[in-house]
């Protein structure tokens, strides 16, 4: 990945562990991503001296950064869900309030095999709150939104019943199965990369089941969800009236990245350790609590925190906690993102709004994404200027063991030749090879976590354990569920909880 934040100093592991803070304890972090920061964040709050331990050269894991075209543009996660107020509220903590900005109005489209639609307004998960609200019927047509309305007829027993459950036998069952394959596999494909088969419906839409039972349908359900996370917009004004597919997500200004640049500038004059270039070997538990091993260095500490992805975590700590070794939860896919900076100014009319997503069984395109990043925030579309437009195009579906090689895969060349088709079949431009002023790809190997079918259980498990071993605390997207939004809630759910 090219670009990224301003890196710290490589710290000297002497002073790694400064001794003196204001509670007389210390903590390492494993991970520097934006869980581990956060986490430091909490510590270092409560008076206690902390140091980060980072594999990598940068800090923010998916929340980072590159220059493509001269602007300096998001390489991972570029917006949060507004359901919650989190992320919104650590902006404003951090001094960015003001940038707190909200998606260009135009909405979201999805690809089916037989053509674009604009995607329904008022979903979850791309499940409809009204089976008959006229972009439902025009994707389902009307023997799909037939179906769809019996689920009001349905017992609420049916999807809830069961203690696990995935998102497509809940879809199907109470929906059927075109509001499954139109609707529900394009999103949860462009959201989390997976086969809506293999995830569990209570990680990847937490409360949907309860408000199912509580409402006694699935689309009352949605409605419920929606109506509750659409009081306010990104900016925190009030909102009303039914806001476009995709708007129920807030952005900053310069980027998600630049909350990370926050993070690491306040946790620097918090006087926190940041190590990167530091690789944690082993961790071992000691008599006075933990013990990480970074290069031969060795780091101890009160307190450890562990923000890595499951199997790195799993395979950290199973030697001092062996219970964890059956817990331990698949990677999560490979994705790999085409970031397209272009000169063609016919796409100033936003053709696909702000995106489109691509069913899965649509054939002819390898994207499960495209992001029409110029049309989505009016801020980057001022930076890049007239006719010059930012599109990023994501690839990489988590589709089981037996699934073909995902196009994800592919060398940086041909997922530059993909792009250029998949774009201009998505958009209705043609776009070629001469329009491109500059281009990336980033992959991101097994950041988006894999909420398979009984994940939650799996994740009450892993609390129990860590939390009987004194002085430990895990955190990250594989506990907390997808997005930032979960990420951030979670983290700061799993500090305050043991200071």
């Amino acid at each position: 990945m090219r670009g990224g934040h301003p890196q710290p100093e490589h710290t000297n592991p002497e002073h790694a562990l400064p001794g003196d803070s204001a509670a007389g304890l210390t903590s390492v972090v494993v991970g520097g991503g934006i869980s581990g920061l956060l986490a430091a964040r909490g510590l270092a709050k409560a008076g206690i001296a902390v140091t980060v331990l980072e594999a990598g050269d940068s800090w923010g894991g998916c929340v980072g950064s590159h220059e493509v075209g001269g602007l300096e543009l998001d390489s991972g996660a570029e917006s949060f869900a507004t359901r919650s107020t989190a992320v919104a509220d650590l902006a404003r903590d951090l001094g960015l309030g003001d940038n707190i900005v909200a998606p260009h109005p135009g909405g979201a489209w999805v690809q089916l095999p037989d053509g674009p639609q604009e995607l329904p307004k008022t979903g979850v998960l791309g499940i409809p709150a009204n089976p008959w609200d006229p972009e439902v019927r025009r994707s389902l047509g009307f023997a799909g939104s037939l179906r769809a309305s019996l689920d009001r007829c349905l017992p609420a027993s049916l999807g809830t019943s069961a203690e696990v459950t995935s998102v497509s036998s809940l879809v199907s069952a109470r929906m059927g199965k075109r509001v499954l394959e139109r609707l529900v596999a394009p999103v949860v494909g462009g959201v989390h990369s997976a086969d809506p088969a293999l995830l569990d419906v209570d990680m990847v839409a937490p409360g949907l089941r309860a408000a199912l039972r509580k409402h006694g349908s699935l689309a009352a359900a949605v409605a419920s969800q929606r109506a509750a996370g659409s009081g306010q917009t990104a900016s925190g004004q009030n909102g009303s009236g039914a806001a476009k597919a995709g708007s129920a997500v807030g952005g900053l200004k310069g980027g998600m990245n630049t909350l990370v640049s926050a993070l690491v500038a306040e946790l620097r004059s918090q006087g926190v350790a940041l190590v990167s270039g530091a690789r944690v070997d082993s961790i071992t538990r000691t008599e006075n609590g933990w013990q990480a091993t970074a290069a031969g260095t060795k780091y101890d500490a009160g307190r450890l925190v562990v923000a890595l992805d499951g199997p790195a975590a799993v395979g950290l700590l199973e030697e001092s906690l062996p219970e964890l070794s059956a817990l331990r939860p698949a990677a999560g896919p490979l994705v790999s993102l085409v970031t397209l900076v272009v000169d063609v100014p016919e796409l100033d009319r936003r053709p696909r709004g702000t995106g489109i997503l691509v069913a899965p069984q649509t054939e002819g395109i390898e994207a499960k994404a495209l992001t029409h990043a110029t049309a989505k925030w009016d801020w980057l579309a001022e930076e890049a200027g007239p006719g010059t437009h930012v599109l990023r195009l994501s690839y990489g579906r988590g589709e089981g063991a037996d699934a073909p090689e995902s196009a994800a895969a592919l060398d940086d060349d041909a997922l530059f030749e993909a792009a250029l088709r998949d774009a201009s079949t998505l958009l209705t431009v043609p776009i070629v090879r001469e329009d491109v002023l500059d281009w990336d790809v980033v992959r991101w190997a097994g950041a988006l976590p894999f909420a398979a079918v009984g994940h939650k259980q799996r994740v009450a498990e892993v609390r129990r354990i860590c939390a009987e071993a004194e002085g430990l605390s895990v955190v990250g997207g594989w506990l907390a569920g997808n997005g930032l939004a979960a990420v951030v809630a979670d983290t700061s759910t799993q500090i305050d909880a043991v200071l």
